[in-house]
């Protein structure tokens, strides 16, 4: 059962670890979720469009590697770590209020092997942190 860092309106799934540009990955996972947080869904509200990778696609560590469109703003989420893209959320493509449903569940973006790229994660408490002097 997961735990959470509670920061202002934020929540913090403390499983996972995160990025500066506010993705986080499920590394205890195999294979690994990627999705946004808390805090970069609250910023995008309500999300209208999502434009998934293509299955086998590869990326490194901060390239773009899908894209979000909300009603106010289109943002680019980069790949945390350098993966190989193994599914996407199909789900998303019809519904991509699940993102800001549950950003840390249903709303996940893909899977991906982790082909390296993960010291500069942070841990939920670091990001937590990160978040507080934003």
């Amino acid at each position: 059962m997961s735990s959470y860092i509670k920061v202002g309106e934020n929540i913090i799934n403390t499983d996972f670890m995160y990025s500066k540009t506010h993705e986080w990955v499920a590394i205890k996972e195999s294979p690994a979720r990627i999705g946004i947080s808390d805090y970069a869904q609250r910023n995008l509200h309500d999300l209208v469009y999502a434009e998934l990778p293509k299955v086998g696609s590869q990326f490194k560590k901060g390239e773009v590697l899908c894209t979000l469109e909300s009603i106010k703003a289109v943002a680019e989420v980069y790949a945390p770590v350098d993966c190989t893209v193994l599914e996407v959320n199909s789900a998303l493509l019809d519904k991509p209020e699940l993102i800001n449903k549950d950003p840390y569940g249903e709303g996940w973006l893909v899977k991906v092997k982790i082909e390296g790229g993960t010291d500069s994660l942070m841990t939920p408490e670091s990001y937590a942190n990160f978040i507080r002097e934003l």
